[in-house]
């Protein structure tokens, strides 16, 4: 340090940070930010690209704890990520011939979820299947395994995207290879008559895509709200209509859609300022082209 000073040692121990690896901040979990420093200061990935092999070589076959859909074990399964194919799927056995499930890398996500998992190494991978939103649970008790894992499919998503968006800048693409949640924690809801009781669920806001499940760790939401901007006519007030009835929660939040408004209740104030400028941050972002065609789909639903 005294010799070179950060800036020099940085150089040297990061010169050749694939574009599509992780670097984690301050904010990220403990596995990321340790397994970060490893591979700079103890592995040299980053001063010996051959090394890098582990994610970036298009292909990684191996197992992982998945928790089962619906005795909530942790079973050991097989993975296999293949880039060409633009897939990751799992098997139910080693020897098995089909896959359980085959989820396509262009609509895949991966982020950390320790303390929800109730593993150090847990991570979430969320996947669309007919456009609804299916959740697995995974984690390798290896810290060097799972975030290689993650970071090859950060890879997958790389490659893709560099191919769906030819002219696209690295800087471009790379904060859309994974994401973390705006935000989750448990609501009160009521149906779209609102004459219903309110009922506890958990929310996940994922971009645009405000989620709604009974339990944090189910495979599938129950249902799914999609967030658009004001100019299309998207708003969030606080508080509930006068006549509200039958929520247990104080702290009333209402989503104004252009069909319909979303009564939700929190417990306490804090939360409900928190989740009132999640959806703000979202509702005063524009639209992008492909969010129209994503919001027709939910207009359409049944």
């Amino acid at each position: 340090m005294a010799s070179h000073g950060n800036d020099a040692a940085r150089d040297a121990y990061e010169s050749k940070v694939p574009p599509f690896y992780y670097r984690p901040t301050s904010s990220d979990c403990q596995l990321l930010r340790e397994q970060w420093i490893r591979a700079k200061y103890e592995r040299l990935e980053f001063t010996h690209p051959e090394k890098q092999e582990p994610y970036s070589a298009g292909y990684r076959e191996g197992s992982l704890w998945k928790r089962g859909r619906d005795n909530g074990q942790f079973l050991s399964r097989k993975f296999v990520l293949t880039e060409r194919e633009g897939s990751l799927k799992y098997f139910n056995r080693n020897d098995a011939k089909e896959p359980k499930a085959v989820m396509k890398i262009e609509h895949l996500n991966a982020t950390f979820q320790p303390a929800k998992i109730g593993h150090p190494h847990g991570l979430q991978i969320t996947y669309l299947k007919d456009n609804s939103t299916r959740n697995i649970f995974v984690y390798h008790e290896d810290g060097k395994e799972i975030v290689d894992w993650f970071n090859a499919l950060r890879a997958a998503r790389f490659h893709y995207l560099q191919v769906a968006f030819p002219g696209a800048s690295d800087a471009d693409l790379v904060p859309k290879l994974s994401r973390n949640y705006l935000k989750e924690g448990y609501m009160e809801k009521t149906g779209p008559k609102q004459t219903e009781g309110f009922r506890k669920r958990w929310f996940t806001m994922d971009d645009r895509r405000l989620m709604y499940f009974k339990d944090p760790l189910d495979a599938f939401a129950r249902g799914e709200v999609f967030i658009g901007s004001r100019e299309s006519g998207y708003t969030v007030l606080d508080g509930l209509p006068p006549s509200t009835q039958g929520h247990h929660w104080p702290h009333g939040i209402t989503i104004v859609t252009p069909e319909r408004r979303f009564l939700l209740a929190c417990e306490t104030e804090s939360e409900q300022r928190a989740w009132v400028e999640a959806f703000r941050k979202v509702v005063d972002r524009p639209m992008l082209p492909q969010e129209y065609a994503v919001e027709a789909h939910f207009k359409h639903k049944p």
